[in-house]
């Protein structure tokens, strides 16, 4: 049996692991896309690279899992759809 801080760390480990799943799907969708991201930060964070030179794009999982974030959460895409999420990033990362 679990002691609650032992439960509290678990549950962290789940949901990062989970968020880290989401990113992982995320990264292969644009790579369909030809678009070039790799996992950082532990597999936090997703970095999604320009064509042209620029700053990369860094996407994150938040809002409980629900989102896929970028843009300092101004732009946000649900994880229930990292297609349409990697389209909605191949087309601002082009900009």
């Amino acid at each position: 049996m679990m002691n609650s801080i032992m439960q509290a760390a678990m549950n962290g480990f789940l949901q990062n692991q989970r968020e880290s799943d989401m990113l992982v799907r995320l990264r292969d969708q644009l790579a369909h896309l030809g678009v070039i991201a790799e996992l950082r930060d532990d597999n936090t964070a997703l970095v999604v690279h320009k064509r042209e030179p620029g700053l990369p794009v860094w996407v994150f999982v938040g809002f409980g899992g629900s989102y896929y974030s970028w843009q300092s959460a101004e732009q946000r895409h649900p994880t229930r759809d990292p297609e349409g999420a990697a389209k909605l990033l191949a087309e601002y990362i082009a900009r």
